[in-house]
């Protein structure tokens, strides 16, 4: 039923996502959050980093289990796309990082909410890094792939990919001033 639904309003979300954020300036400082911070949020800001102009700054964070290492698989997979997570350990969400944030990027809805009770003045400036994917979804939640085969570290990088590429033409090509898509 939740699939299903998710599919329906992907393309609606997704408009209303890139018009919402192509109405505010190209943030400064930008935080990727995942539920462990060493597969999914470690990925996507390093894709950004590569991708977005230096002055933006990007971090990433996770609400559990601080300093651990990637997998195996998603330090792999993330050199095949000519990115490098051999130094990454991962960090809890903190107050300051979510205080200097102009935009957070969360895999699913629990996260959405989990962020905005930390910080409520986050309202409107926490998305759901799924909803600008540019291709007909599934569901909305980008998938965790730890602890699985690699070929889900290759599914979810791929989604990844596409989000992270979409939101970056919209903050350098479109200027943060026009919706893509």
């Amino acid at each position: 039923m939740r699939s299903s639904r998710d599919r329906l309003l992907h393309p609606w979300r997704r408009r209303l996502t890139l018009r919402r954020l192509a109405r505010t300036p190209r943030p400064a400082a930008v935080l990727f959050v995942c539920n462990g911070n060493i597969c999914r949020s470690p990925y996507a800001a390093a894709l950004a980093r590569k991708l977005l102009p230096a002055n933006v700054s990007i971090e990433s964070s996770g609400f559990v289990g601080p300093g651990r290492p990637v997998p195996a698989e998603a330090a792999l997979v993330a050199a095949e796309r000519g990115l490098d997570l051999s130094a990454h350990r991962s960090r809890l969400i903190a107050p300051d990082s979510l205080r200097g944030a102009d935009l957070v990027l969360v895999m699913d809805q629990a996260q959405y909410h989990r962020v905005l009770d930390l910080r409520r003045s986050l309202t409107g400036r926490v998305v759901l890094l799924g909803d600008v994917d540019p291709k007909p979804i599934s569901q909305r939640l980008v998938v965790d792939p730890v602890n699985q085969p690699i070929e889900v570290f290759r599914s979810t990088y791929d989604r990844i990919d596409r989000c992270v590429r979409a939101l970056a033409v919209l903050w350098t090509e479109g200027g943060g001033t026009q919706p893509q898509g």
